[in-house]
């Protein structure tokens, strides 16, 4: 199998590889190796009410494909039973003898059947299907949607939780330095302009964790809603970055597989042979429709003569039907055309955003590999750095504003590489998206 390796390095995972062709777990979110997020999706894909939506839309399409396939392949037989009893005068008629008072009772059989020369009824029947076709991959791309959003609210929350964590102990470090300089403006070793200076980074690192904070809380909200719980319902877990495995093979689908795999280009072209269908069965209703009909009954005067020879009764019919004038008719068809035509350029947009959207994903997780290996970097260097000066202070060569200095430099470069790991793994993520998820055919129609 044919490989290709993208520029990767660092300390977050191994060089990842695209794999041409490489299959698609179902449930790929498990090559992210975290069982707390294994478990989160299978409660949402259970309970969240976009799916569950979806899941009925489906449902309905479904049943209403069967319920006009059995009104128009199939012929229609209904059957009846009745007695009436009628009191009749015999002067209309000229007849002697009064009125005259009897019961009729009758019971029969009716078939019907529209011989459907020229294709409405199946053309029709198959935009029925084909619509059918399209809210199935509409629930298969809820499903894989669903997945991938809870994928990256958990890795954006354990993102920020590492944030702030960072961004904390850098206020707490400024706190020091500011009090040190407080200390040494006292002894006249520092001036008030040293310490205002100190005070104005402190009250910056400050204002930068509350907006922090609040985008954690929507993100727990975000995720709440998405396994259809209350925001604030404490069931959320907790996600940190360690809790993630950065997978070291990604698939890589060429265009005509990717076409087969994504649910959005699949219900577009389930949208354009419903619209191909709708044209043919505009164009159908130009045509003659023959209609077939027979009855079989029983007429009696009494109940126990019913269905005897003598009460039998039967009937054939047949109808034609030929539209002789109608305008409408013709603008019905150039219509459903057409609709056929937007269908066909929709179809047609949507696999070139599907391109598009494949291609700025690997140019992404490309450019994440080279931030990553210079945040790792730039993390290395400052924990050495720190080290050094941890080394020279004890030492008593470096003082300890120097130290504290040297803390902070770590915490900001580890920022950075919080950043550049959860971007890597989000954009990960957004591969297995765009590459269709690897939901199966026969899964989804096992659901149904």
């Amino acid at each position: 199998m044919p490989e290709q390796t993208a520029s990767s390095s660092g300390s977050f995972g191994d060089a990842q590889r695209f794999v041409a062709g490489g299959a698609i777990p179902t449930a790929w979110w498990q090559e992210l190796g975290s069982t707390k997020l294994n478990e989160l999706i299978q409660q949402a894909l259970q309970t969240s009410p976009t799916v569950a939506a979806a899941m009925a839309t489906l449902r309905q399409a479904q049943q209403t494909y069967e319920a006009q396939a059995g009104s128009t392949l199939y012929p229609q037989v209904t059957g009846q039973m009745g007695a009436q009893r009628q009191r009749m005068s015999n002067a209309p008629s000229g007849q002697e003898g009064g009125d005259r008072t009897f019961n009729l009772y009758n019971a029969g059989v009716g078939v019907s059947y529209n011989l459907d020369l020229f294709g409405g009824n199946r053309r029709a029947l198959e935009a029925l299907a084909a619509q059918a076709d399209y809210q199935r991959y509409q629930f298969e791309g809820a499903r894989l949607t669903l997945a991938a959003n809870v994928v990256t609210s958990a890795i954006l929350q354990a993102q920020l939780h590492e944030q702030i964590r960072a961004n904390e102990a850098i206020l707490a470090t400024q706190e020091e330095q500011l009090e040190l300089t407080r200390r040494r403006l006292a002894l006249g070793a520092a001036s008030q302009n040293d310490v205002l200076a100190l005070q104005t980074q402190v009250e910056q690192s400050r204002a930068a964790i509350p907006p922090l904070r609040n985008r954690l809380e929507q993100t727990n909200h975000l995720m709440a809603v998405l396994v259809g719980r209350p925001p604030g319902s404490g069931a959320v877990p907790k996600f940190i970055l360690a809790d993630f495995r950065l997978p070291t093979e990604l698939p890589l689908h060429v265009p005509s597989e990717l076409v087969r795999q994504r649910p959005d280009i699949q219900a577009s072209e389930a949208l354009l042979h419903a619209a191909n269908a709708q044209y043919g069965t505009a164009v159908s209703k130009r045509y003659p429709r023959i209609t077939l009909s027979a009855n079989l009954g029983f007429q009696a005067l009494t109940a126990a003569s019913l269905f005897g020879s003598g009460a039998l009764v039967w009937g054939l019919a047949s109808q034609l039907a030929q539209p002789l004038f109608n305008a409408g008719l013709l603008a019905e068809a150039r219509a459903a055309e057409a609709a056929f035509a937007a269908a066909e350029a929709n179809y047609r947009q949507t696999v070139l955003q599907a391109l598009r959207n494949v291609a700025d994903v690997l140019r992404a997780l490309d450019n994440d590999a080279q931030t990553l290996a210079a945040q790792a970097a730039a993390d290395k260097a400052a924990q050495e750095s720190l080290h050094l000066t941890r080394q020279g202070y004890a030492l008593g060569t470096v003082s300890y504003l120097q130290l504290l200095i040297a803390q902070q430099q770590v915490q900001q470069a580890a920022i950075g590489l919080i950043s550049a790991r959860s971007q890597r793994l989000a954009d990960t993520v957004a591969l297995y998206q765009s590459m269709g998820g690897g939901w199966s055919h026969d899964e989804v129609l096992s659901l149904d």
